[in-house]
């Protein structure tokens, strides 16, 4: 099979947000699952994105991808954007939706283009089970990491059980392993969850940090002390562009690499918090992001 065109192939949404927290607003920002993520990860390999956006989408978002080295070959462009709009009040872990506009979201079907098949890591964004799953079948052999979100584990259980069993790496918030699994117990949880096939099963915690499970073992990711926390919109899947896109780079993802993943994760998802939509995320430096590594390791030391 000839050499993939990327190091990590994204599958997800593309969107447009209007956002209030306490600390702002904005409207139209760019959003959506596989931008925070593509951004993210093109920190550590050139990631190749399949979505789908509308004829609306601003061109100077399109230039912001590009000019962070992400393919866009597998975006389709049709009719209008999706939309999404929501708010935060002080609890700023919990999003509440004022508003969604599927528009040619609905019409998604991810087609993967041929230069993406051979990619080492697939990362399946938050979107529609069935999709992840059809995207999944076109690159077998590529490590797998799925993100998943409540709205699936409500409407479309059994097609995201169904997905989870072709992944590598699940990755999903405290609240949404409670839910899928009908369990409070967390760890009982992360058991449950690597019984459906993924050999890793990362449960996120907001601002508490993360939890990696794997056969008997669990490590803890700290959460990092933000002085400056303007929005939470993306975070999440910030950390599984940065994990993604960190494992791509690597030649082995055995357990010590998976648990580096999940810091370099952490570290993107916090940088991501300080500011709307990818204000913040993507204009970093690598320096930038190595300081914060660093100081995650040191808030975990002992």
């Amino acid at each position: 099979m000839p050499k993939s065109s990327v190091d990590v192939v994204i599958c997800g949404s593309i969107g447009l947000d209007d956002i209030t927290t306490p600390f702002g607003s904005v409207k139209a920002a760019l959003g959506g699952s596989a931008s925070f993520s593509a951004v993210a990860a093109s920190y550590f390999a050139k990631p190749g994105m399949i979505s789908i956006a509308g004829t609306d989408f601003p061109e100077e978002y399109r230039k912001l991808l590009e000019d962070r080295g992400i393919d866009l070959t597998g975006v389709a462009i049709q009719g209008k954007n999706f939309r999404w709009q929501g708010s935060y009040e002080f609890d700023m872990n919990e999003a509440k939706t004022l508003g969604t506009e599927l528009n040619s979201l609905a019409e998604f079907t991810a087609e993967v283009p041929t230069s993406y098949e051979s990619a080492p890591v697939l990362l399946l964004a938050n979107t529609d089970p069935e999709i992840q799953s059809n995207v999944a079948a076109r690159l077998p052999n590529a490590f797998t990491v799925l993100d998943t979100m409540n709205f699936w584990i409500t409407s479309k259980q059994q097609e995201l059980i169904n997905a989870i069993a072709l992944a590598d790496v699940l990755v999903l918030n405290d609240a949404e392993a409670r839910q899928l699994c009908d369990e409070v117990n967390l760890v009982k949880a992360a058991k449950q969850l690597r019984g459906m096939g993924p050999k890793y099963v990362i449960i996120k915690k907001g601002e508490h940090g993360a939890l990696l499970f794997s056969d008997e073992t669990c490590f803890t990711a700290p959460g990092y002390p933000l002085e400056v926390l303007k929005d939470p919109t993306g975070a999440g899947d910030s950390f599984a562009g940065a994990l993604a896109g960190y494992l791509a780079t690597q030649p082995n993802r055995d357990e010590p690499t998976i648990r580096k993943a999940v810091i370099y994760g952490s570290t993107l998802a916090s940088f991501c918090t300080e500011d709307f939509s990818t204000n913040k995320s993507a204009h970093l430096t690598h320096d930038q992001i190595e300081e914060r590594y660093h100081a995650f390791k040191t808030l975990s030391h002992f």
